[in-house]
């Protein structure tokens, strides 16, 4: 921008003109001041009276600094902890003597034998106990409000640490604010510590940890910071240890590196990293490795809630963000299956929150098992599979851990793109999760076949004594010969399946919610074929299906439809439906699944729909447990019907005899189309 004043061709001369003004003004304030004010006067030609007060405020100057230099600092050893004693309410005293050194560029106080008591309810145990503590810190950067401490020594400190099932800490000096965050100490150039202890009560998960605390300079195999423990976790033996360099020469600028391990309950926990700011506890990073025999186990260790899985290892890069924890690119194996992603533990309110997105390239279908409360069983050939924890039961029978539901929230998308070689066929599986407020949804529940798929949602509310689940699952194309085993070769049965279960009920197991749950059971297969001798057989055709059953006969008959839809109440399930329409026979079932004993019995009465000269008429009946059901026929029938026709050959003709074996095929074919929208 031009200045106007620099176009004028004298603009020098006008500067200086317009200058004089401001300068003559300040030379007659000057001149003023000189003349009559009183203070600057009594500085220049102090009288009397000033030079009193001048000798009163330097003689008082040095008589504070006397006294400070010659006071005994242990008169106030008392005052100091009455003070803290009605501030934190508990008892804190200063027993030993109290040196003060003020008058230095690193002011220092050293005070022995210092005594922090417990709260109200844990009067029996002191909290904190030093034998002798010594700490200086830089004059200058405390004049613009850094705290810099160039030495800190402690001597015997034994601290207690205390935290009750209600959530109540012995180490919160002000219990209105428990939270304080992460620890934050000012930095600290030499830190050393001898013949430190602590020891941990952690009565809700219960662990029990004494440790041994020290910090030597030095270049010897003992010189730097060591923390040795032991002790038990939920009854199990439990050991920790950390290793750090010595503290000497710490900056706060250069990262502090240190290492540390933590094993009990099976698992085994390994960092290997620094924290970014030294002292600064809520900044580092480090590598984390972690093994053991299952995840849940993990929750005693960090309180994170964590399902139940097989034998796992997992690596990846740990990091601490303030109160943000994040496990990211993490990659090993859980079991038998591979397992990637990343993990983020943070606050949110008063809640712990987890958030988790995992994936695998190729799942073993057992080791997801375990999720649902499968126990995993090493087979002969070293292979790890997966049971429901009973013999002879086909449900999981461990029960769900409400009380770990309750106390985090979080979410979670798992994913697997590749799934082993299983007996269902699944090729696909894709899961996700919300859990908060103590209600664990399940959405989406998803399976991929290599045909047909199956999906659905879950919700399980553990905020009841006994968690209370509903579950609405559908499958879509599962093909029947995935089911049913081939004979000679040749399939059995073939066609697609379309199923739904919708069920709710109490139950803290999954086998515990079938025994006791309501809803409806349905599987209807559109169309499909089956082999021409048991579908004979269905209408228990001796000549023809037999015959064809004895010699090999791989011909088929068509399934115009099949249905089949239950009730459920009281973790039994009734037929209200049971049609198997196939060309030669019209089949109907009746008969109950008892999904608590996990058993059945049902009967499948079979009417042909052509005209038989022999036919031998008897139900089919299928029972046992569902692990291995036993089919048969009903022998009373059998009996009855060949008792008839003797009775008619001795009473009459030998023809008549034949009579109770002659069917007219009067069957119609069902109508399948109501049938199959009739079904739930």
């Amino acid at each position: 921008m031009p200045n106007p004043l620099k176009d004028h061709p004298n603009w020098l001369a006008v500067r200086d003109r317009a200058l004089v003004p401001a300068g003559a003004w300040a030379r007659d304030r000057r001149d003023w001041v000189r003349a009559n004010d009183p203070v600057y006067t009594s500085f220049r030609r102090p009288g009397r009276p000033e030079q009193i007060a001048a000798g009163a405020t330097l003689a008082l100057i040095a008589l504070v600094i006397v006294f400070l230099m010659l006071f005994d600092w242990n008169w106030l050893r008392g005052p100091i902890g009455g003070w803290a004693s009605a501030r934190y309410d508990r008892e804190i005293e200063l027993r030993g003597d109290l040196d003060v050194k003020l008058f230095s560029w690193t002011p220092s106080a050293h005070i022995r034998d210092v005594r922090v008591g417990g709260p109200d309810w844990a009067k029996e145990k002191d909290t904190l106990v030093v034998e002798d503590a010594l700490a200086s810190v830089r004059f200058l950067p405390l004049l613009s409000g850094r705290v810099e401490m160039p030495l800190v020594q402690i001597t015997r400190p034994e601290v207690v640490l205390i935290a009750t099932e209600d959530g109540r800490k012995s180490w919160v000096l002000n219990p209105d604010r428990p939270d304080t965050g992460p620890t934050r100490l000012p930095p600290i150039n030499r830190l050393t510590i001898r013949d430190g202890r602590v020891s941990l009560d952690e009565q809700g998960r219960k662990i029990r940890l004494n440790a041994t605390v020290n910090a030597r300079e030095g270049s010897d195999g003992n010189a730097g910071f060591h923390l040795d423990g032991r002790g038990t976790i939920n009854g199990t033996p439990l050991t920790l240890m950390v290793r750090g360099g010595p503290f000497i020469n710490i900056k706060r600028d250069r990262p502090y590196g240190f290492k540390a391990e933590l094993s009990g309950v099976g698992t085994t926990l390994t960092a290997d990293g620094s924290i970014t700011r030294p002292f600064d506890l809520g900044q580092f990073r480090a590598t984390l490795s972690l093994r053991g025999r299952d995840l849940a186990d993990i929750y005693l260790l960090t309180g994170i809630t964590a399902p139940n899985t097989p034998p796992y290892r997992l690596s990846g890069t740990l990091t601490r963000d303030d109160t943000v924890f994040t496990f990211n690119d993490f990659s090993g194996r859980v079991g038998s299956s591979d397992l990637s992603g990343d993990l983020k533990v943070y606050k949110a309110g008063d809640r712990r929150r987890v958030e988790a997105d995992l994936y695998s390239r190729l799942l073993d279908i057992d080791d997801l098992a375990a999720v649902l409360g499968g126990t995993p069983r090493v087979t002969a050939s070293g292979d790890t599979v997966m049971t429901s924890g009973a013999p002879g039961k086909l449900l999981p029978v461990a029960p769900l851990n409400v009380e770990r539901l309750r106390v985090m929230d979080g979410t979670l998308r798992y994913r697997a793109t590749q799934v082993k070689r299983n007996e269902l066929d699944v090729r696909r599986v894709n899961l996700g999760a919300e859990l908060k407020a103590g209600i664990l949804n399940l959405d989406p529940v998803a399976f991929d076949f290599n045909r047909g798929e199956l999906d659905g949602t879950a919700r399980i509310d553990a905020n009841r004594k006994v968690p209370y689940s509903t579950a609405d699952f559908r499958l879509r194309g599962y093909p029947l010969e995935s089911i049913i085993p081939a004979r000679n070769g040749a399939p059995t049965v073939t066609g697609r399946a379309i199923g739904r279960a919708k069920l709710e009920g109490p139950g803290a197991s999954v086998h515990d919610f079938a025994a006791n749950s309501k809803g409806t059971l349905s599987l209807v297969v559109p169309q499909g074929q089956m082999r021409a001798a048991f579908a004979e057989l269905l209408g228990i055709n001796v000549t023809a299906g037999l015959g064809k059953l004895l010699s090999g006969d791989t011909g088929v008959s068509e399934i115009r439809c099949a249905v089949a839809d239950f009730t459920v109440s009281g973790g039994t399930a009734t037929a209200r439906t049971f049609v198997i329409d196939t060309t030669p026979v019209l089949a109907r079932g009746s008969g109950t699944i008892n999904l608590g004993a996990e058993t059945m019995n049902l009967r499948i009465d079979g009417e042909t729909k052509k005209a038989r000269l022999v036919r031998l008429w008897s139900p089919i009946t299928i029972r046992g447990p569902l692990t291995a059901p036993k089919i048969g026929v009903d022998q009373a029938s059998v009996a009855g019907q060949v008792g008839l026709g003797a009775a008619l050959g001795a009473l009459i003709n030998p023809l008549a005899a034949l009579l109770p074996f002659v069917d007219p095929g009067l069957a119609k074919d069902a109508n399948c189309g109501a049938l199959i929208s009739g079904a739930r």
